[in-house]
């Protein structure tokens, strides 16, 4: 059974780490003007910003990211679709680019079924090997905590998240050429920290989903 004082301080450990580190690929990724707008809801976009957004994920997530300014491209639920099929990272993307999509208030017809598979394929992520924590899990939880799909996200993996933390208070390790090879990684550092902390933390009323 998970006590508050284990989750409070597996968090606290791993907000220590994240003050700390400088992961050259995090401040990279954010050098994408785009994505900015991840912290600042006023960020400006030029039509040249696109131009440098070319891997097929990102750009469903910029296209969700501006919605509410931009609108959304005809195929953008088509296009959801297939990152779903791809599975993966391919389907946790497109579950963030959806939650995105409904913070934004934007609309969007999707056929019956849809999120059923979408909630469904990122959570049988987590199950594939029940024995192991690594960012793909990390990524898959922490997305279908920002769905308000928490309880689709199993206690016992929960478990294995603090039991697998590194002695640093984060966890993973950094991609080849990415920060120290001894220290965590920052991208599953935080992923793990958003699954602990809607643990800690649950919405007071949870509807299903977006």
């Amino acid at each position: 059974m998970l006590t508050d004082a284990e989750v409070n301080a597996t968090v606290a450990n791993a907000i220590a780490f994240l003050q700390k580190t400088r992961e050259p690929h995090a401040l990279l990724f954010m050098g994408l003007r785009v994505f900015r707008r991840m912290f600042d809801a006023s960020n400006p976009i030029q039509l040249e910003d696109w131009d440098h957004v070319t891997i097929p994920t990102d750009r469903l997530l910029v296209s969700a990211l501006y919605c509410d300014r931009l609108g959304l491209p005809e195929s953008f639920a088509e296009a959801l679709g297939r990152a779903i099929s791809q599975g993966r990272y391919a389907a946790t993307h497109a579950l963030l680019a959806w939650v995105w999509v409904q913070e934004n208030r934007c609309q969007l017809a999707t056929p019956d079924g849809f999120l059923d598979k979408m909630y469904g394929t990122v959570a049988a992520i987590i199950d594939e090997d029940p024995t192991t924590v690594n960012d793909m899990k990390l990524e898959a939880g922490a997305f279908l905590c920002l769905a308000h799909q928490v309880g689709r996200v199993d206690l016992g993996f929960v478990r294995r998240v603090i039991a697998f933390r590194n002695s640093d208070g984060g966890w993973g390790r950094p991609v080849e050429g990415a920060g120290k090879p001894d220290e965590s990684s920052w991208h599953s550092t935080i992923l793990a920290l958003m699954i602990l902390l809607h643990v800690r933390f649950p919405p007071t009323k949870d509807g299903g989903g977006p």
